[in-house]
């Protein structure tokens, strides 16, 4: 160490923690990384929302909510002490000063995010926050997780084999005019399209994306991918085409649904179990593998 206090490896102090932003996918085990799972069952600090600590505690990477006493500190088989904290949306800002706090008291933290947390989840928040508050000495690292248009795809067969893109709907952050131009352009590109927070406009987002390609274009309505009944409104596929996807609102039930828009490509296949959708790589017969 050198007199500062600094590590002279790489400038981070050496009595600092590390801020883990940590992707649990859908959230159920089976779908967690043992990477987050570990770095979650280590970490001193887990700051995850109600639902995710559900979710975590249903194999025990988080013990049972009755150990946590009063402070939100609960003592692990191990003899350790762990602090869980609730995480809520209007907490953010919030949350991420806390996160600085414990790494700069020594404390590893994990800092829990659904689906993957570079995937519309709260890694650019947390590099936001730490510009914002000067927090260069905090350490922060990223641990990926399995992001809807991946589960959602593998629910319905294999609409990704070629390329694709997502486009969020949500206009919290950026403008319609901004989305509405970006699916314009996938839309002219060919790309498969994912959806993302279809709560929001996905009717005209449909319309927009109709006005480029055809109307046989098959499209996967997906819900809660991943998380069976443990969703908000449970997991189910439903396939239908371009032209009749906005017809079914019934079918677009919150945050938790994606929409996978196919390319003039993208067909339905069918064996004796179910229907699947199937995007070719391209260009390739059953010779040229």
């Amino acid at each position: 160490m050198s007199p500062d206090g600094h590590s002279s490896a790489d400038g981070t102090p050496d009595d600092h923690g590390t801020l883990f932003v940590v992707g649990i996918g859908p959230g159920l085990p089976d779908h967690t990384t043992a990477n987050a799972k570990r770095v979650i069952e280590s970490a001193d600090v887990v700051i995850a929302s109600s639902l995710y600590q559900t979710f975590l505690r249903e194999d025990g990477t988080l013990p049972p909510e009755d150990a946590v006493d009063e402070n939100g500190v609960v003592t692990r088989d191990d003899g350790s002490e762990q602090e869980i904290v609730r995480s809520t949306m209007g907490r953010q800002i919030e949350l991420a000063r806390l996160a600085f706090d414990r790494v700069r008291d020594g404390r590893d933290v994990a800092h829990v995010s659904g689906g993957d947390p570079s995937v519309y989840g709260k890694s650019d928040l947390i590099f936001t926050m730490a510009e914002e508050e000067d927090a260069t000495d905090v350490p922060i690292e990223i641990v990926p997780g399995l992001t809807a248009a991946l589960g959602g795809a593998a629910n319905v067969g294999a609409p990704l084999c070629n390329d694709f893109c997502t486009v969020s709907l949500s206009d919290k952050w950026r403008g319609w005019d901004e989305i509405e131009e970006k699916l314009r352009a996938a839309a002219i590109a060919d790309f498969v399209i994912v959806l993302y927070n279809c709560w929001r406009n996905y009717e005209e987002a449909v319309e927009i994306v109709r006005q480029e390609r055809t109307d046989d274009a098959p499209v996967a309505i997906v819900n809660d991918a991943g998380r069976a009944d443990a969703g908000r409104n449970g997991e189910s596929e439903f396939l239908t085409t371009l032209a009749e996807a906005a017809e079914h609102d019934e079918k677009v039930s919150g945050m938790g649904t994606s929409l996978i828009i196919g390319t003039h490509e993208t067909k339905t296949w069918s064996n004796d179990d179910r229907t699947y959708l199937v995007t070719p790589r391209g260009g390739r017969d059953v010779d040229n593998f």
